[in-house]
C-alpha cells in the first residue's frame, strides 16, 4: 500500500565529497572504502547525537533531515572539525573533503524520501561551499546567530540552478567560532535565577526522548509559577541539547546563578529520575 504524502518544515543538510571523480579515478577501492568508514565512524554517530535522520546516501554524499536548525548546523560544524583532524595524517591527494549545504524550508515526505525546494536549495548550497566548508541560507543564519558562537560571511543573493528566486547565502567562517569565555557574561537578575537543561535519556530507546523532554518542560513550567524565581524559557535552555558544555558556560551565556541537570531512565512502568542543582559560577553541587 502506497504511503501517504506528507509536508513539513525541516532543516536539510546536504553533503558530498569534493573532487570525488578525481579521487575515484586515482583509487576507486580506497576512496569508496574511506567513504564507508567515515559514514560509520563519523557521520552516523554525529547525525544520531544531533537528532537527525539520514534520508539517504547519494553515492559520494548524504542527505539528512533535522527538526532543528541549530542541530543541523551543530552537526555540520562538528563533522567538518573532525574531518579536518582526520585529514592531518592523510596525504593531500587522498583526502576526502566534504562540502556541506544547509537550508530550512517546506519539504514533501514520501516513502521515507524527501523532495521539494527545501531540499533542492540545500543541495545547491552544498555546491557553493568550499572543500571542508559549509554554506547556509539566510533563514539558517538568522535562526542560528548567537546560539553556536559561529561567524558568518554574507555572500549576497545567489542565483541557484533550477531555483526560481534568488537565495541569500552565508558561508560559515572556518575557525571563527567564538569561545563563550571571550564573550561578556549576561548580567544576573536581582533574584535567584535558574536554567533547567535537557535531561539525558538513559533508557537506550530514542523514542523516549519525547517523554524526557516533556518531563523537563513540566519542571520548567512548575518553577515558573514561583514569582520569586527567574526561570529561563525552554527555547533558550534547549539550545544546549546535544552540546558538550559545562554549567559555568550555561550560567555565562544565559545569565543564571543556578543550573538544574539530570537524567531519566524508563523501563516498563518504572521511572527513575536523577537531578542535581549546581551553582553555575563555581560548578559546586548544591
Amino acid at each position: 500500500m502506497k504511503q501517504p504524502v506528507q509536508r513539513r518544515l525541516a532543516a536539510i543538510l546536504a553533503a558530498d565529497v569534493a573532487g570525488d571523480s578525481r579521487l575515484i579515478g586515482a583509487d576507486e577501492g580506497g576512496t569508496l572504502q574511506g567513504f564507508k568508514a567515515i559514514k560509520v565512524e563519523l557521520f552516523d554517530p554525529a547525525i544520531a547525537a544531533h537528532n537527525g535522520r539520514l534520508v539517504k546516501t547519494t553515492g559520494d554524499g548524504f542527505l539528512v533531515e533535522f527538526s532543528s536548525v541549530v542541530d543541523a548546523l551543530h552537526c555540520a560544524t562538528e563533522i567538518q572539525a573532525h574531518m579536518a583532524e582526520r585529514n592531518v595524517a592523510v596525504p593531500t591527494g587522498k583526502r576526502l573533503d566534504f562540502r556541506i549545504g544547509i537550508n530550512v524550508g517546506d519539504i514533501v515526505v514520501e516513502g521515507g524520501d524527501i523532495f521539494g525546494d527545501g531540499v533542492n536549495v540545500a543541495v545547491r548550497l552544498e555546491g557553493l561551499a568550499d572543500p571542508g566548508g559549509i554554506c547556509v541560507s539566510a533563514r539558517v543564519q538568522e535562526d542560528a546567530t548567537g546560539k553556536l558562537g559561529l561567524a558568518f560571511e554574507d555572500l549576497g543573493e545567489q542565483r541557484l540552478k533550477n531555483i526560481a528566486r534568488p537565495v541569500r547565502v552565508y558561508r560559515v567562517l572556518a575557525g571563527a567560532a567564538i569561545s563563550w569565555r571571550d564573550r561578556a557574561p549576561l548580567p544576573l537578575p536581582n533574584k535567584p535565577s535558574i536554567a533547567v537543561l535537557p535531561f539525558a535519556n538513559m533508557s537506550g530507546d530514542p523514542e523516549q526522548d519525547y517523554f524526557v523532554d516533556g518531563t523537563v518542560e513540566e519542571i520548567i513550567t512548575a518553577l515558573s509559577r514561583y514569582p520569586s524565581l527567574f526561570v529561563i524559557a525552554r527555547n533558550s535552555s534547549f539550545t544546549f541539547k546535544g552540546r558538550a558544555i559545562n554549567v559555568t558556560q550555561v550560567g555565562h551565556e544565559l545569565g543564571v546563578r543556578y543550573v538544574l541537570e539530570g537524567a531519566i531512565r524508563k523501563a516498563g512502568s518504572r521511572i527513575r529520575v536523577t537531578a542535581q542543582l549546581v551553582e553555575a559560577e563555581g560548578g559546586n553541587h548544591i
